[in-house]
């Protein structure tokens, strides 16, 4: 008498045991298993399209940033699969259209626009200019302008700037706004890519 457990090869059910597999609704049902399984069709790998126009297609060009519209990694810019691994769209665009980045240098978003792959709006920068260029304040800034902080002994704004390691002081101020001032002239006598500050100017 066969076990009422048997005939259903692909169940949770089977027979595990050597001497129990060899029953003979077990065997039927293991051959017909096995001549379905060669029939299935065969799952094809995926085979991804030319990389360069499939990015192009991702983006949206507008007069001035031409916007990744796809996967974006959580600081904000944008992620793409180039058939062997996940690189930073601006980065493959830029060196799509521009050449080659040299090791160790960093591409920085002269619009400050994180999700822009247009290449008129990268440019090769070290890590130091990359900072230098920023967008807005930090988030720790309590006086509204950048480098320019209250000091509570003097009773005065204190204007400095950061540069190369050292701390560089630009003077007392009764108004926040003339440390702001003096901050400036500061940062664009050290820094060569503050371009916020010089467009101010």
């Amino acid at each position: 008498m066969s076990d009422p457990r048997c005939g259903t090869y692909a169940g949770a059910k089977l027979h595990t045991r050597r001497k129990e597999r060899n029953c003979e609704p077990c065997r039927v049902a293991a051959r017909a298993y096995e001549k379905e399984r060669k029939t299935r069709p065969r799952v094809r790998p995926l085979k991804l399209t030319d990389p360069i126009p499939r990015f192009w297609e991702k983006v949206t060009k507008t007069d001035g940033c031409w916007n990744w519209v796809a996967a974006m990694k959580p600081n904000g810019y944008g992620a793409y699969w180039d058939g062997e691994r996940l690189k930073y769209a601006h980065r493959y665009s830029y060196e799509l259209l521009s050449g080659p980045i040299p090791e160790g240098m960093q591409i920085d978003h002269t619009c400050h626009n994180r999700a822009c792959v247009n290449p008129a709006h990268l440019r090769v920068a070290t890590t130091k200019q990359n900072i230098e260029n920023l967008a807005g304040l930090r988030v720790d800034n309590t006086s509204g302008y950048r480098g320019v902080i209250w000091d509570k002994g003097r009773n005065a704004w204190v204007a400095r700037v950061q540069h190369n390691g050292r701390q560089h002081h630009a003077g007392y101020f009764s108004t926040r706004e003339e440390a702001a001032d003096a901050a400036t002239a500061k940062r664009n006598e050290l820094f060569t890519h503050n371009d916020k500050d010089r467009k101010a100017s």
